[in-house]
Parts: C-alpha cells; structure tokens; sequence
C-alpha cells in the first residue's frame, strides 16, 4: 500500500467509469457502474485493513500544490476512513436497486451515481478547505438531477427545494472559510483544528457554518427539503441521501465546528441540545400520522439525526462514540428501509400504506427482512441501533439529564411508528388480489438484503471493529473541547472515583464506563 495514491485512485475509478456510462448503451452502462463502484469498495476494504489504529492521526496523505492557495490534499483520520467504507459499500447496492427500475437514460443515470460517489469520497477525504467546499457544494448537481429527472409526479418542485435551502446556507459557509484563511493564514484543515481563533470571531464563524450543516443534516426546523426530497427521488436516490448525503452534516460539526470553535461550541450547546430536543420528539409524532411510507421512513430520519446531534454536543467520549455510531447504523439501516419500499413499490406502484397488508403470506423473506430493519432502527439489543442510541443516550445523561430522557421518549415513539408501520404492511388479512398476486424477493433483491443484514448484525455485536478506528479521533475532539466544556448536572464522571474522595463520595461517584 505504501507509496500508492490510494485516495485518488477511488475518486478516479468512478470518474472515468462516469464518462465512460455517457457514451454506453442501458446494459453495458449498468455493468460498468457496477464494476467500477464494486472496484472502489474493494479499495476502501484495503483502506480500512491497513488502516493504523494507534498510528499517526491522518493517514493516506496526498498532497499536491495546484495553484496559488489551492492544493490537492486527500488524507483521512479514522473517522473519514468509516464514512468511506460506509459510501463504497452503499454504492454498488444502489446500482443494483436501479438494476430493472431504471430504464429511461440509464447511462446518464448511472453517471450522476458515479459522479456522486467522487463527490461523497471527496468530501470525506479533503484536507484543504476549499477542496472540501468544492465536493460538499458538488453533491448538490447529481442528486438535484436523479431526483428531477428520474423522480416521481413533483420531482420539480422537490429537486429545486432541495438545491435552494441547501445551496443558502453554504454561501454563509464559505464566507466563513474566506474569513479563517485570512485569520490563520491557511487552508489545511489539520492545521486549522488546532488553531485558537478569537473568541468573538468564533462566535460568527460557528453560526455560519451551522447555517450550512443543519440544512445538510438536516436539523427542526430547516428539515422540510428531506421528506419532499425522499418521496420524489427513486429508490436508490433515497437510500445514498439517507445512507450517506446526511452524514455530510454531522461530519462538519465534528471536523469543523467543534474542534476549530471550541468556545463558540460550548456557548450554543443549549441551542443544539434544544433542536434536537424538539426533533426527535416533533418529526417522530409526525412519522406517526404519515401514510405514504417513504415520508414516514424520512420523518425517522430526521429523529435519528437529532440524536447524532445531540450525542456530538454531550462533548464526551461516550457521546461523540455512540453519535458516530449511530451515523454508520442509520446509515445502513435507512438505506435498508429505503429499498424495502422499493422493493413492494416495483411491484405495486404505489406508496400508500392503507394499499397493503399480509405480506406475510406471500412475501416470508421479504418480511423477515423488513422486520430485521425495523428492529434495528429501534435499537433492539444484537442490531446496529442498540449500541449507538445506548452509547449516545449515555453520553447526552452525563452533560444534561433533562435532554437525555426527551431524547429516550423519541426512542419510544420511533418503536411506536415502526411497529405499527410493519403491522400494517406485514400482518393482517391478505385480502387484496393485486397484493396475493406479488412475489417474494427475487435473487437480485437478496443479493442487496443480504449484506445490509449483515452489516446491521455485525455492528451490534461486535461494534469494537467500528469503534476502534475512530477513538483516537475522538478522544483528540474531546480534548480540544475539554477547557470549554459546561459542567454537566448528572454528577457522573467518567472513570473510576478520584482516590482522594472522602468515604462516601467516592462511593457516590462511581463512574460511567
């Protein structure tokens, strides 16, 4: 691995794959997406195994001057490297979901996914600050047309909705950027998470850049792109905005905002804690009421998110851990839920949940695993959900307790809305001849179930193999933030009792481990 650009040649493969679609008919066009997306996630697999846990922090560096400030840097820590392999491994299920549902300009279609996948890595593997502005303003161009050609009956409205709310806060961002290039004189971003900007300064620069990632994440109240977003864009649309776009947002609080603005961060924690209060409790109520399943599966988005948000701003190991975790985990999961309603919906055309029922019957497998998915978005103990909500919640607990239990009441109702989502879908009476008449899960849909379930399992019972990468970051965040940090009101500390504690207190404080 030494010595070979490993980072540029993931963000070249599907480049040319891209340009090579344009030009291709509708079959060879999809095995060559396939193949190139299929080359990509090998090479993120060879990323993560020779990746140096308890090695130098960046790793991977590339770097090379392009003109005046501008220069050619790719480099990743542990926490980029997972987001990654979460994007490469997403990619070629996606293809595969658009295999037979997609047959109006595939070739173009499979480019915009290609590109897309550039974009994703770009964004995630950037170390120069304009750099990364360009790939994280990039990703609209793709997703803007996927969802305004290839979406449903008000792709129009959705895709303009989507560009508009997302490309207003970015403008803010990148006046922003200009403003720490002039301060600090650079625009290396490992340079700039170490770099103590004034506190008033800190102030604005925070509130730029959260204009940018709370659309991005999206954040109550400038959340109302992501369901018009989500019913509009095709199956394998919704499942990389959900799986990995999403995660664009968080990954900006924690490479951006909290450690280059440590004090401003801890100044509007209450603010973040307070968002993310209502949202989980406000989009997980109005999930309740949705009937068209994809709006109700992105309403939970938004639920999920808000906990992602939360955990960060415990500024606590456990928190920032369980929030990284819950990324990966909904990242797999929504993508999972997203392609169980394509999955009916290629078959019956519609997205009304009152049109089924008994798919039990007819669909077992099929049932199986929409019923595994579910689980894991509410966090069953062995699934993906369990770990991060647990390590997120517990982490909330310890900087504000009144934050973590509405927090755990959104967990509640997301069992409410999912459950009752899958009754209606999977059990009851098969009444309906057009829903009798619809097959089980076909070889090509096993071959995309079987390793989201994998996945899904994988990270709940041994998330150490996920963890362990991102910790040396996270205990970096941790420190950066320690000297601002407000004092949590749960009384826990961390650890075992000081030694010194006097008989009795030292028995009180016993620790979180």
């Amino acid at each position: 691995m030494s010595g070979l650009p490993i980072l540029s040649l993931m963000l070249a493969i599907p480049a040319v794959a891209a340009i090579l679609c344009l030009f291709l008919e509708a079959r060879p066009a999809r095995l060559v997406a396939l193949a190139a997306t299929l080359v990509d996630l090998a090479l993120a697999i060879a990323l993560w195994a020779n990746f140096d846990i308890g090695g130098a922090q960046w790793q991977f560096v590339e770097r090379a001057d392009l003109f005046g400030r501008f220069q050619w840097a790719l480099g990743v820590d542990g926490v980029a490297m997972m987001l990654i392999v979460l994007s490469t491994f997403l990619m070629p299920l996606c293809i595969l979901a658009s295999w037979e549902s997609i047959k109006q300009r595939v070739g173009l279609y499979m480019a915009m996914f290609l590109i897309m996948e550039v974009i994703m890595i770009g964004v995630f593997a950037a170390q120069d600050l304009l750099l990364f502005y360009i790939f994280f303003e990039g990703v609209l161009i793709p997703m803007y047309l996927i969802i305004g050609i290839w979406g449903g009956q008000n792709r129009i409205y959705a895709s303009f909705k989507f560009f508009l709310y997302t490309l207003l806060g970015s403008v803010l961002m990148l006046l922003a950027m200009i403003a720490m290039i002039r301060e600090a004189g650079t625009t290396e971003i490992p340079v700039l998470m170490n770099y103590d900007f004034p506190p008033e300064m800190q102030t604005w620069l925070w509130l730029a850049f959260f204009a940018s990632m709370a659309v991005k994440m999206p954040m109550w109240p400038v959340h109302t792109w992501l369901p018009d977003a989500h019913v509009q864009a095709p199956t394998a649309g919704s499942m990389i905005l959900a799986g990995v776009l999403l995660k664009m947002g968080s990954y900006g609080f924690l490479r951006f905002m909290m450690p280059m603005f440590p004090d401003a961060s801890a100044q509007f924690m209450w603010l973040v804690f307070a968002l993310s209060m209502v949202a989980v409790v406000y989009t997980s109520l109005v999930a309740l009421v949705q009937s068209d399943m994809k709006k109700l599966i992105a309403y939970s988005s938004v639920a999920h998110m808000a906990i992602v948000t939360a955990g960060l701003y415990a500024f606590n190991q456990q928190g920032i851990e369980g929030a990284l975790i819950v990324m990966l985990s909904h990242g797999v999961v929504s993508a999972a839920l997203f392609f169980c309603v394509g999955v009916i919906y290629d078959r019956l055309h519609t997205r009304e949940i009152s049109r089924y029922g008994g798919l039990a019957v007819n669909m077992p497998a099929y049932s199986l695993f929409f019923m595994l998915f579910t689980m894991a978005s509410i966090g069953l103990p062995g699934t993906s959900g369990f770990v991060g909500e647990f390590l997120s919640l517990a982490g909330i607990y310890e900087a504000s307790s009144w934050t973590a239990f509405v927090c755990t009441t959104g967990i509640i109702l997301g069992a409410a809305y999912m459950l009752y989502l899958y009754r209606r879908i999977v059990f009851g009476e098969l009444t309906k001849d057009d829903v009798k008449a619809m097959p089980d899960i076909t070889p090509r849909e096993w071959a995309i179930f079987v390793p989201l379930a994998a996945v899904a399992l994988w990270m709940g019972v041994y998330p150490e193999s996920f963890l362990a990468p991102m910790r040396g970051d996270v205990t970096t965040v941790v420190a950066r933030l320690a000297p601002a940090k407000p004092e949590g009101d749960a009384r826990l500390t961390a650890g075992k009792p000081e030694a010194a504690a006097p008989h009795g207190e030292a028995h009180h404080a016993g620790g979180v481990q």
